[in-house]
C-alpha cells in the first residue's frame, strides 16, 4: 500500500496509524501521487490563520475529506505542529474506520506509554479533562480510557519510592529452550547456542562486577534486580548460581530490594534451579504458560504442555515462592475466545500473585511473519482483553503497569495485573523511566536518567551472544560512560 505524504512532516505517526488498520500490509511512504487504485493520501496547506488538511483513502471504495482548522482552536498548550498532526490523524482515523468497518479502541493514540500520557494530562488538566481529552481528542474508547487512568493511579505510589540516586539492575539471558513463532527477541535456542553459555556467563560476570563498582562509586541505591531474556532458567543450575552469586557479591541487596528471576518456560524449571533462585534472595519469579491449550502451544513452537506448566507451578509453591507471575497472550495463532477464556480461568485456579496479559505482536523478524503463518485477529484479541479486564477485576487483581508494542494486533496493549501489595516495582520503574536502569548482557540497554533534568540517555550492548563474547572489551568501555553521565549531571 502507498502512503502519500504532501507538505507535512508527520510521517511517523501517520504511518503508525495506517498500520493499526492494516497490520499485515507493507506500507511504502512516498511524496508523489501513486500509480495505483490502492493508496492513502494526506496533504496539509498552511494558511495565515491555520491549515487546510486533506485526506483521501482509496481502497475498496474511495473516501475523502477536506477541512480547515484555525489556530484559534488549539487546546491545552498545543504547539502548532502537534495541533495539526492530531487533526490530520483524526480525519485519517475516521476515513479508515468508515472504509474498514473497524474501530481501534485506542483511537489515534499510537504511543508506547498511554498511562504516562494520562498522568501528565491529569497533572496539567485534572482527571475529568484528561479523560475528556482521551475520549474526544484522541478517540480512545471509554474502556481504554478507564484502564489508562487506573494504571496511572496505581503507578504513582511506586514511582514515589524512587529517589534521585535510585537505580535498577537488569541481567539479560539471551537463551531459550526453543524459539517461539511470534518471538523476535535476540534469543538463541539451547540446541544452537549451548556452547556459548559458559563463555557468555563468564564474561557477563565481569560486566556485572564492573557495573557494581561504578554503582558503588556513585553511591547509587539499588531498588530492584530483574533477570530476563530469553529465559534465565535455560541456563544450567550451576551457571545460574554463578550469576546470582556474582550479583550478590557486587551489589547491596537489602531486604527492601525487589528481586525477580524469570523462570518463564515451564520446561526449563526444576528443583535444583528453584533452589538456586530461592537461596540467592529472589522472591519473585515468572512461570509463563502463554496458553493452556496444547494445540495452540504446538502451533507457536513451544515444547512444553499445559501439564508441565501445572507441575512447574506446584513445584515452585513447594519451594516456598509466594510471589509468582504468569504471562498470557491474547490473539495467538489458532486460539479462540473460548480457549483463551479457559486459559485465564485455569491460570486463576493457581492463584498467582501477578498475571500479565499480552497482545500478540506481529514482529517483522518472527517466523509467524516471515513464513506467513496463520495469525490471530484484532477483533478476537480485543474480545479476549475485555474478558480478562472484567474477570481479573472481579477476582481482586488491579492493573498496575501497561505498555504497547509496535505491530500489536489492533494497536492493543500489554497489562500487568497484581493482587494488592504484589505489584512489580521494576516493571513500573523501567516502563515509566523514573530512574536509571543499569543493564548487563547481550541485547541489554542501559537507561541513564538524570536526577536534575530527567533527560534519558542509553548505552546499547551488542545484540547477539557471539557478538557480546567477541567484542566484550567494547562493552566494558561503553559502561565507563555511566560515571561520566552522573559527573556531568545532564
Amino acid at each position: 500500500m502507498k502512503l502519500i505524504i504532501k507538505n507535512h512532516t508527520y510521517h511517523y505517526e501517520t504511518e503508525n496509524l495506517v498500520r493499526v488498520f492494516f497490520p499485515n500490509e507493507k506500507i511504502e511512504t512516498v511524496s508523489e501521487n501513486a500509480e495505483s487504485s490502492r493508496f492513502i493520501e494526506t496533504k496539509l496547506e498552511k494558511t495565515d490563520f491555520g491549515a487546510l488538511i486533506f485526506v483521501k483513502v482509496s481502497l475498496d471504495m474511495q473516501l475523502e475529506e477536506e477541512k480547515v482548522f484555525p489556530l484559534s482552536e488549539k487546546r491545552f498548550d498545543d504547539t502548532e505542529d502537534s495541533y495539526f498532526e492530531r487533526k490530520l490523524a483524526q480525519l485519517l482515523f475516521n476515513l479508515l474506520k468508515k472504509s474498514t468497518g473497524y474501530t481501534p479502541p485506542w483511537g489515534i493514540l499510537t504511543g508506547v506509554r498511554p498511562a504516562k500520557l494520562m498522568t501528565n494530562l491529569c497533572v496539567r488538566l485534572g482527571e475529568e479533562k484528561a479523560c475528556d481529552y482521551f475520549i474526544n481528542e484522541l478517540f480512545v474508547s471509554e474502556e481504554k480510557t478507564k484502564l489508562a487512568l487506573f494504571v496511572s493511579k496505581k503507578e504513582q505510589p511506586i514511582i514515589e519510592k524512587s529517589a534521585d540516586n535510585s537505580f535498577s539492575l537488569y541481567i539479560s539471558i539471551p537463551f531459550c529452550p526453543t524459539r517461539c513463532s511470534y518471538c523476535s527477541f535476540v534469543s538463541h535456542s539451547n540446541e544452537s547456542a549451548k556452547k556459548l553459555m559458559e563463555p557468555y556467563v563468564k564474561l557477563l560476570c565481569r560486566e556485572i562486577e564492573q557495573t557494581g563498582r561504578i554503582a558503588k562509586e556513585l553511591s547509587l541505591k539499588l531498588e530492584s534486580v530483574y533477570f530476563g531474556g530469553g529465559t534465565p532458567t535455560a541456563l544450567s543450575a550451576a551457571l545460574l548460581k554463578k550469576l546470582t552469586d556474582c550479583v550478590s557479591d557486587n551489589f547491596n541487596i537489602t531486604e527492601n530490594c525487589e528481586y525477580t528471576i524469570e523462570a518463564g518456560r515451564p520446561d526449563s524449571v526444576d528443583d535444583e534451579k528453584l533452589e538456586v533462585i530461592r537461596n540467592c534472595g529472589a522472591k519473585r519469579i515468572s512461570i509463563n504458560p502463554q496458553t493452556f491449550s496444547d494445540s495452540v502451544l504446538e502451533a507457536i513452537g513451544r515444547r512444553h504442555t499445559s501439564a508441565m506448566t501445572e507441575k512447574a507451578m506446584l513445584t515452585a509453591r513447594g519451594h516456598g515462592f509466594k510471589n509468582i507471575n504468569m504471562d498470557l497472550i491474547a490473539g495467538l495463532p489458532t486460539d479462540t475466545f473460548e480457549s483463551f477464556r479457559n486459559t485465564l480461568l485455569k491460570t486463576l485456579s493457581f492463584e498467582p500473585e501477578n498475571v500479565t496479559v499480552h497482545t500478540l505482536a506481529l514482529k517483522r523478524s518472527s517466523t509467524l511473519v516471515t513464513e506467513e503463518k496463520e495469525k490471530g485477529s484484532a477483533a478476537e484479541a480485543q474480545k479476549m482483553l475485555s474478558f480478562a479486564f472484567e474477570t481479573l477485576i472481579d477476582e481482586g487483581y488491579e492493573p498496575y503497569y501497561m505498555y504497547r508494542q509496535s505491530k500489536c494486533l489492533g494497536n492493543l496493549e500489554n497489562v500487568g495485573w497484581a493482587k494488592k501489595g504484589f505489584e512489580c516495582r521494576y516493571n513500573v520503574y523501567m516502563m515509566e523511566e523514573c530512574h536509571t536502569v543499569l543493564a548487563c548482557g547481550a541485547g541489554a540497554v542501559t537507561k541513564l536518567r538524570s536526577p536534575e533534568s530527567g533527560n534519558i540517555e542509553r548505552i546499547f550492548n551488542f545484540k547477539y551472544p557471539y557478538e557480546y563474547i567477541d567484542r566484550f572489551d567494547e562493552i566494558l568501555d561503553r559502561k565507563k560512560y555511566v560515571a561520566e553521565f552522573y559527573k556531568n549531571k545532564n
